[in-house]
């Protein structure tokens, strides 16, 4: 299955994810509230370090959960492990083959910490290592750029949340994900055409804040590896902490701004780039005061829960990714130097 056919299927995978196991993450959630936890310690790599960077936020503001991102290397290199007798270990990965993650989880048992692997192979090493797993779902996903099976772990993430809330009507709005995505999918070739304005993109920044932060850094992982951009992602508020000073005019800035609570203080800094440094503005929004400032709007369906949009707003990165890796002449299927499965240890 080629890269593009595994984007166009995430609508039928998210569908799928919450069919299947809806019932398993109700369970699972009531588990682990019986038991003693302070924290949660996510440890993944790559694309599903960004799905960690999701959770952080979202499990922080509606479970009330403090959220730590995993150095792996302290288990392995340095053999120095921190304390994790009061944090439930997430592990967050597609394939579930890399040793250093599974060496998070091996270390955490062994602390009596609960473990959750949150994964697209059930019968994998690192599926093994955990008390409990979700299964993403997703398939087997063949292309090197992982897509369908982000915004699966990103589905799974929420679920996971929504089941520690209780919250009925949370269910309720993860259930329209799927249908938003397809509408954003109908934009394909609108969104093609479009990127044809960024075939000799060289180098861009790409912002987000809040929820959408992991999207920011999503977006430029796959402008790396696929069409080989020199993309930088930022927090909109960290970006004005010297990172600004960068711009010039016509310098390429992503954005991703969809309504919510971090949504005023995006479109400020927004106005600024245009009106005073004169960038060049790619914006994908749900809100017509982002995309009237953009020299690149691109809608988002709405209105919907800002702590839905990471699902939504990746999927038009992930179009516009594939159609600029065309433009400039690049294979979407072999991205240089890079295979599907990286083993770190």
């Amino acid at each position: 299955m080629s890269l593009s056919e595994e984007i166009h299927e995430q609508p039928a995978v998210l569908a799928r994810l919450l069919d299947r196991q809806a019932e398993p993450v109700r369970r699972l959630a009531a588990s682990l509230r019986a038991r003693e936890v302070d924290f949660v310690f996510v440890a993944a790599r790559g694309t599903s370090d960004n799905a960690g960077l999701y959770a952080k936020y979202l499990w922080g503001a509606s479970n009330g959960l403090p959220v730590a991102l995993a150095a792996p290397s302290l288990f392995t290199a340095y053999a120095r492990p921190p304390a994790l007798r009061r944090a439930l270990v997430v592990a967050i990965s597609q394939s579930g083959q890399s040793p250093d993650i599974v060496a998070v989880l091996d270390e955490a048992r062994r602390q009596g910490a609960p473990t959750l692997a949150i994964v697209n192979d059930a019968a994998s090493p690192l599926a093994r290592a955990a008390d409990a797993v979700v299964d993403v779902c997703a398939g087997p996903e063949q292309a090197v750029a992982a897509t369908k099976s982000y915004t699966a772990q990103l589905m799974a993430i929420a679920m996971l949340s929504a089941a520690f809330a209780g919250d009925e009507a949370r269910w309720g709005e993860l259930a329209r994900v799927p249908g938003l995505v397809e509408q954003v999918l109908s934009l394909d070739d609108a969104i093609g055409e479009r990127a044809e304005r960024y075939r000799f993109m060289q180098h861009c920044v790409v912002l987000g804040r809040g929820y959408n932060y992991a999207t920011a850094f999503e977006w430029a992982l796959k402008l790396k590896e696929l069409a080989y951009v020199i993309a930088e992602p930022y927090s909109s508020a960290d970006f004005q902490h010297g990172p600004v000073a960068l711009l010039e005019r016509g310098f390429p800035v992503l954005a991703v701004a969809p309504g919510g609570a971090v949504f005023d203080d995006t479109l400020a800094l927004l106005r600024r780039l245009v009106n005073e440094k004169h960038v060049e503005l790619l914006a994908v929004s749900d809100r017509d005061e982002a995309l009237s400032l953009a020299h690149t709007p691109l809608r988002l369906p709405g209105p919907a829960p800002e702590w839905v949009t990471p699902l939504v707003s990746i999927v038009a990165a992930q179009l516009f990714c594939w159609h600029v890796t065309r433009a400039k002449g690049h294979d979407t299927e072999a991205p240089r130097g890079l295979r599907k499965v990286t083993l770190t240890r």
